[in-house]
């Protein structure tokens, strides 16, 4: 399997896995969009709506999304959150 294959792969875990936490935020009024993935495997996101000025936004980063993706997608080494 080439690299270009292994990271289009991964890509769709975490968009997969994005979705699962999407309706909570959206129910909140916020969202989130999925960035990069970088070579140490660590998912860029961009919290959109409510989460993106929320001050609990860094607890949603780390305790709703990262738990979700590092659960999902064991590859995922970390989450950040960028503008």
């Amino acid at each position: 399997m080439t690299e270009d294959r292994n990271i289009e792969e991964l890509r769709e875990q975490v968009e997969a896995a994005l979705e699962k936490v999407r309706p909570s935020l959206e129910a909140d009024g916020g969202g989130v969009e999925l960035v990069d993935i970088t070579e140490d495997n660590v998912v860029e996101v961009r919290l959109q709506g409510a989460c993106r000025g929320c001050p609990m936004s860094q607890m949603t980063l780390t305790m709703g999304i990262g738990r979700v993706l590092r659960q999902e997608v064991p590859e995922v080494s970390d989450v950040r959150a960028v503008d």
